[in-house]
């Protein structure tokens, strides 16, 4: 039998350059909250990008384009880290940091255990999303499709 594990997107778009004041506040969290990240029950895996990244540019086009990339054992483990953690301090703030998106931002789809997700193959499921709604292809954390049963 196989066995699947969570793989999620979030991009958003910063109001400033990382370098900035205005986003001094969030940089100033950021190991904070990818050492959380990295030792909460169920995660597996996160994307790490350099200060400059082509592989977003390549895919998104877009260098102040933030990309949030990971992989978690079960859609309650990522909500659990993403709402029950201080992680929900960056969301409650996120005003301040961020432009509104004006497309769906985020995606959560199932990969088979041991498949780390490239920044394209996300973004390939965003687009997905965002033309097809919500499906086993790609889901969100609001509305989440069980795990493949095969």
């Amino acid at each position: 039998m196989s066995y699947y594990h969570l793989a999620q997107l979030n991009i958003a778009n910063a109001v400033a350059s990382m370098e900035s004041s205005e986003m001094a506040g969030f940089v100033a969290r950021l190991d904070e909250i990818h050492d959380l990240a990295d030792n909460s029950d169920g995660f597996i895996w996160r994307w790490e990008s350099g200060s400059i990244d082509s592989s977003v540019v390549d895919v998104f086009g877009d260098p102040q384009l933030l990309v949030n990339l990971s992989v978690w054992k079960s859609v309650e483990a990522l909500k659990h880290f993403v709402y029950k953690t201080i992680h929900i301090e960056l969301i409650r703030d996120k005003a301040a940091w961020f432009d509104k998106m004006p497309d769906m931002h985020q995606v959560v789809w199932w990969v088979p255990e041991g498949h780390i997700p490239s920044v394209a193959e996300a973004k390939q499921k965003l687009d997905y999303l965002r033309k097809n709604g919500p499906s086993e292809a790609a889901f969100t954390m609001a509305h989440p499709f069980p795990m493949p049963a095969n």
